[in-house]
């Protein structure tokens, strides 16, 4: 399996020099309803204190406008009666606006709010990260048009990955009990097809792929616990790393989760 390689260490440390020391890039965070929304900014927060990025934008539904301060870097979109991201060309706009996007999730699960979220990604010119429930909104919404898009990353469990290939037609089924060797080779056939970057956690390894190649490490090598992958911070380092390794998304990944 020459696409597949299982990491014993991090051969992409020196890409951390690759961060600049004077601050650079706009991130935007895309994400909450009128029901949740600190994610976004505790995310945003820890950004900006991770990273030299010169601005980090919090995309909201605007219903929120009136619940939070009136900061510089908060903006407001428009949203739906439900308090969620409305269609809107505004929205499109933000998207490739920025130099990075960041779909932290909290979006609430109507069929409007997908159609938005799908329409910017889709149409996206930038990189642009999907995770949490934005993977689950995205998977009913379009998802042969939006995974053609080589700039989209998705950071997902098997089972939200299982979601995306059954709305795809997949033939294949990514399983809990799949081996690790079976989960890379849909992930190797699967990036070939779509021109997508992946990372997903499966049997104590994260497995990032893109465009064929597929690399593993274990998690006990990384910063993380299975319990605090998903709440967002693992889905940030590795936003902050790709946008300034904009060419090498593995290394960029592997860089910024290795402990």
């Amino acid at each position: 399996m020459d696409y597949f390689e299982k990491l014993d260490n991090n051969p992409y440390q020196d890409l951390k020099w690759n961060v600049p020391e004077q601050k650079w890039g706009l991130v935007n965070i895309v994400g909450g309803n009128k029901q949740n929304f600190k994610t976004e900014i505790r995310i945003a927060e820890y950004m900006i204190g991770a990273y030299p990025i010169k601005e980090a934008w919090v995309i909201f539904p605007d219903v929120l406008k009136k619940d939070l301060p009136n900061l510089p870097n908060f903006k407001f979109l428009p949203a739906t009666e439900t308090g969620s991201f409305a269609e809107s060309q505004e929205l499109i706009d933000v998207f490739n606006a920025a130099d990075y996007n960041l779909v932290l999730g909290d979006l609430s699960r109507n069929s409007i709010t997908g159609k938005a979220i799908a329409s910017a990604v889709k149409s996206s010119e930038k990189t642009t990260l999907i995770t949490r429930d934005a993977v689950d909104l995205l998977a009913d919404n379009t998802p042969e048009r939006w995974l053609m898009n080589e700039n989209v990353v998705i950071i997902a469990s098997v089972m939200q990955l299982q979601k995306v290939l059954r709305a795809v037609y997949y033939p294949k089924m990514l399983l809990a009990s799949s081996s690790l060797i079976q989960v890379a080779e849909i992930l190797h056939k699967f990036t070939l097809s779509y021109p997508v970057s992946i990372v997903t956690l499966h049997s104590g390894q994260v497995l990032i792929a893109t465009r064929g190649v597929v690399k593993s490490v274990a998690l006990e090598k990384t910063n993380y616990l299975p319990i605090n992958v998903w709440n967002g911070e693992m889905a940030a380092k590795i936003a902050g790393m790709n946008l300034y390794n904009p060419s090498d998304f593995i290394g960029a990944a592997i860089a910024a989760i290795v402990a």
